[in-house]
């Protein structure tokens, strides 16, 4: 079978921001992404959970999208200028998809 290497980019943010966010990633060329709940979590300033919360203020969500490493320079530029007003998380990592073609 065959495998191409990919970058598979991770974005947690709050989630009142994921409509700019979605919004940054399509105008870098972003085709596919996936959003989830993050229901709790710890970080610096302590634990957290979405439990209790009314709204979108105060909860978390994290997006997946999968590219190729020539534009993830590009992407992430856009998403840290969003970024850089809100509570945000971003890793990046190596990953080996099926259907390379698809991303």
């Amino acid at each position: 079978m065959d495998m191409h290497p990919k970058k598979r980019i991770e974005i947690i943010v709050e989630a009142p921001a994921i409509h700019r966010l979605t919004a940054a990633l399509e105008t870098a060329g972003v085709t596919g992404y996936s959003i989830l709940p993050v229901l709790a979590g710890r970080g610096s300033t302590g634990s957290w959970t979405r439990d209790g919360l009314v709204g979108g203020a105060g909860q978390m969500v994290m997006l997946i999208c999968i590219t190729d490493a020539g534009r993830v320079e590009a992407i992430l530029a856009d998403v840290m200028r969003l970024l850089s007003r809100q509570i945000g998380i971003v890793t990046v990592g190596d990953v080996a998809v099926v259907r390379g073609e698809r991303f």
